[in-house]
């Protein structure tokens, strides 16, 4: 399972790397170590990934594997509401996934990545000003 890199406000440095990887591909170079990114267009649409009741729901799933979102709810001591609520979102950013066989089951909460890698630069390295752009 690979590592998620998530980035904040970076459009264009991902942009460049992307033109650099079809580059790259086009003539003929293996990819496959291609990192997923998932960027963010702001700090505070990061703190939804990175809030505390979500990091212990993604250690938990890594740690216990959960097998449903009510023995998730029940292995945090918290509501089932707040739980499914904050896995949903989970979910939405892609972080985790679901494991649903349509067999009348529960749904069980899986990690979609073996761990995050932030990156956060505070100076764009192509801003000589040293002031990040926007």
């Amino acid at each position: 399972m690979p590592t998620l890199k998530v980035t904040v406000g970076e459009r264009d440095r991902l942009d460049q790397r992307a033109r650099r990887r079809i580059e790259a591909a086009q003539e003929g170079e293996d990819l496959d170590d291609a990192q997923p990114v998932l960027n963010f267009g702001s700090y505070a649409e990061l703190s939804r990934l990175l809030s505390p009741k979500n990091l212990e729901l993604l250690e938990l799933i890594a740690r216990r594997e959960p097998e449903s979102i009510s023995e998730t709810a029940d292995l945090v001591e918290r509501d089932y509401k707040q739980v499914h609520r904050n896995l949903s979102e989970l979910e939405d950013i892609g972080v985790i996934e679901f494991d649903d066989d349509s067999n009348g089951r529960p749904k069980k909460p899986l990690l979609a990545y073996d761990g995050l890698e932030i990156d956060i630069p505070f100076v764009d390295s192509d801003d000589a000003t040293g002031v990040a752009a926007p």
